[in-house]
């Protein structure tokens, strides 16, 4: 059966390292018949939290921006990708400023599975960690019946282009495939 998969890619540069891992992913998902979406969470208008606190009552968040229809589609999504780039040990402010609004709604955000993917200069895939970490707070913390499929971290990909020679390409490609 077809699921719905959207894909969160955090990376300021499509094509960058990030991107092209969520490509192959979503190469993947596709051929195996599912209806995928990617979203380039830097070209949408997603205001930093002001944590006024109303949408705890409202579920509405009081700013009028693109994080309203995101959150629409992570409710609708059976699987959503997460994606982005390693700066200085963790996600970036994209990203995380993208976590931080799904304050209205997280709570319909329930019974997902999820993949995250990362890409990072460093080598050492020890040192994506605290990225993990920060993904996790969110998903197995803060929403109900979220279920980590699958991690990819793309290492040793500084410039743009230096992940097409790597292995977790080809990981990525399966696990879209595969979900």
């Amino acid at each position: 059966m077809a699921k719905k998969v959207l894909v969160l890619s955090g990376s300021f540069r499509k094509h960058g390292n990030s991107d092209l891992l969520c490509d192959e992913f979503i190469k993947g998902a596709k051929e195996a018949g599912h209806n995928v979406e990617k979203i380039y969470v830097n070209d949408q208008n997603i205001n930093f939290c002001k944590g006024c606190g109303i949408c705890n009552t409202t579920h509405k968040c009081i700013q009028n921006d693109d994080m309203a229809e995101i959150l629409n589609k992570m409710v609708d999504a059976d699987i959503i990708v997460m994606a982005t780039p390693v700066y200085f040990y963790s996600m970036n402010g994209q990203m995380k400023t993208l976590i931080d609004r799904t304050v209205p709604r997280y709570t319909e955000i329930s019974n997902k599975d999820f993949y995250f993917i990362l890409a990072a200069a460093d080598d050492n895939p020890e040192n994506m960690q605290k990225t993990l970490d920060g993904f996790r707070g969110f998903t197995e913390d803060c929403l109900d019946g979220a279920k980590e499929k699958g991690i990819i971290c793309g290492t040793g990909a500084w410039q743009v282009g230096d992940i097409k020679t790597s292995p977790a390409m080809e990981k990525a490609y399966k696990m879209g495939k595969g979900c």
